[in-house]
């Protein structure tokens, strides 16, 4: 029972994905909070839990209301004083080619999971801090990472919410915060029809959750994008290729174009520990070659 005395909150869990995170956590000894708009769905899913002698409770609202989110942490706290886990899940889809799509449908998509999950973070996060101690889990997409047609809405989206994920890993490490990113396939109603009935049927959503556990156990990583599908678990990676200095002139478009394979190279590629990191290289990088320059 890795994940004993510890208490989750999981969006989106009344069905799906979500379901199958609640449950595979309370298995693994979690006080579990079920969040979903739907009450009776929520419900239903605590009491699942409870009846196999597990700790749950339902919390019912959208992730895009501030107010429910706010309660639904203040009922987390009275229930069992601690807030150790928050699994960012709930999600919606709308897709559509971007001819197609208006704006409304993509600020409806962006609300819910990247607003949504800003918007849960933020109400845990003094808890967190206070207590030194946290794990986050933001749910991103394949479809954010790589791209997808049809979900620009979607894809931005799940992008976005890697870099809050790197941010505030990077601002919570020195209160014990974790935040790590999932990027999920699994055959649930988001994704019926999107995928063929015979990759549906491999794609059993129980078979992602176990990839929460080294996200979310005390000694987890940070930072880390884990995929998972079918009981395929693999990582992805925002790198930083080694690079050339082109330096300035009216040419250095042209001269950009000619060294294109060189900048691409991915030998000596890094992952950096910061988003700083790219301009500090930049700036030594133009430091030595303008020393070099004066000495020759």
């Amino acid at each position: 029972m890795p994940l004993e005395g510890r208490t989750a909150i999981i969006t989106g869990a009344g069905g799906g994905l979500g379901r199958q995170h609640a449950l595979y956590l309370a298995r693994k000894g979690a006080r579990i909070v079920v969040n979903d708009v739907g009450a009776a769905q929520a419900e239903a899913v605590a009491a699942e839990i409870r009846a196999a002698g597990g700790q749950a409770i339902a919390a019912v609202g959208s992730v895009t209301d501030e107010d429910a989110v706010a309660e639904m942490v203040a009922r987390t706290l009275d229930a069992w004083g601690r807030v150790d886990i928050l699994v960012n899940n709930a999600g919606i889809l709308r897709d559509r080619s971007f001819a197609k799509m208006d704006l409304a449908g993509f600020r409806e998509v962006v609300d819910v999971h990247l607003m949504g999950a800003a918007t849960c973070c933020k109400a845990v996060w003094e808890t967190m801090r206070a207590q030194q101690h946290g794990r986050i889990v933001m749910t991103t997409s394949s479809s954010g990472l790589y791209g997808n047609f049809g979900q620009a809405n979607y894809g931005a989206a799940k992008m976005a919410l890697v870099g809050l994920a790197q941010t505030l890993a990077i601002e919570g490490a020195k209160y014990g915060i974790r935040v790590n990113c999932l990027a999920p396939t699994a055959s649930t109603g988001m994704t019926a029809g999107v995928l063929p009935d015979e990759s549906l049927r491999a794609l059993d959503p129980a078979l992602v959750s176990p990839a929460l556990l080294p996200l979310v156990v005390d000694d987890a990583p940070t930072r880390a994008i884990v995929c998972a599908g079918g009981g395929h678990f693999a990582r992805a990676w925002v790198t930083l290729t080694e690079g050339r200095h082109l330096g300035a002139g009216a040419d250095a478009g042209e001269r950009l174009i000619a060294e294109w394979d060189a900048v691409s190279d991915p030998a000596g590629q890094i992952v950096p520990d910061y988003g700083f990191t790219q301009a500090e290289r930049e700036v030594a990088s133009a430091q030595a070659h303008a020393a070099a320059a004066k000495a020759a």
